[in-house]
């Protein structure tokens, strides 16, 4: 069986791409090995179901599965940025590259008022760093607390919990995760 949509090859590349094998595929989604190997090499087609349900293992949907990308995009305008604000919290976070979770990284801007202070996350497999483009903060990591002014910068496993908190005049701070978390 051959298509020129090449569902099979797709799938694939998407499943490298994830860093999965085919067993752990199959696991995901209660397949066999041998059938995620067909569906890949374009001797099986999935129904409809059974698509979705390995998309949705693999972090996509059947939209942007079947979507002609003719070219990434690579500058990102403030137009495409998803901005979400927390009076609580007195933050406000933008996520500066579209649908960044599907990256190996993801890049945020996060702003918050003076003395605010995100909620701690919890320790998780990656590496995130900052550069503080204004004001001042804290970066709680683990049981130290490091103070971070306006022009440093600041690099860390994820492996211990971790919060920033804005000094007296709140701060503004470029922050790159991997993997994305945010």
């Amino acid at each position: 069986m051959n298509t020129d949509l090449n569902i099979g090859g797709k799938i694939r590349d998407l499943r490298n791409k994830n860093g999965l094998t085919q067993k752990e595929l199959a696991d995901r989604t209660e397949l066999t090995k041998g059938y995620i190997s067909q569906v890949e090499h374009g001797q099986a087609i999935p129904s409809i179901m059974t698509l979705l349900d390995i998309l949705e293992c693999l972090g996509t949907n059947i939209a942007d599965f079947f979507k002609e990308s003719a070219e990434d995009q690579i500058v990102f305008r403030k137009d495409d940025y998803f901005v979400k604000e927390d009076a609580r919290q007195q933050s406000e976070i933008q996520w500066v590259v579209p649908d960044a979770q599907k990256n190996m990284m993801e890049p945020i801007l996060v702003t918050l008022q003076p003395e605010a202070a995100l909620p701690f996350d919890k320790p998780h497999d990656g590496e995130e760093y900052g550069y503080v483009l204004a004001g001042d903060l804290y970066l709680a990591l683990g049981e130290q607390e490091y103070h971070v002014r306006r022009g440093e910068s600041f690099y860390f496993s994820s492996n211990r919990k971790h919060r920033i908190r804005a000094g007296k005049k709140g701060t503004r701070v470029l922050w790159v995760s991997t993997p994305p978390t945010f």
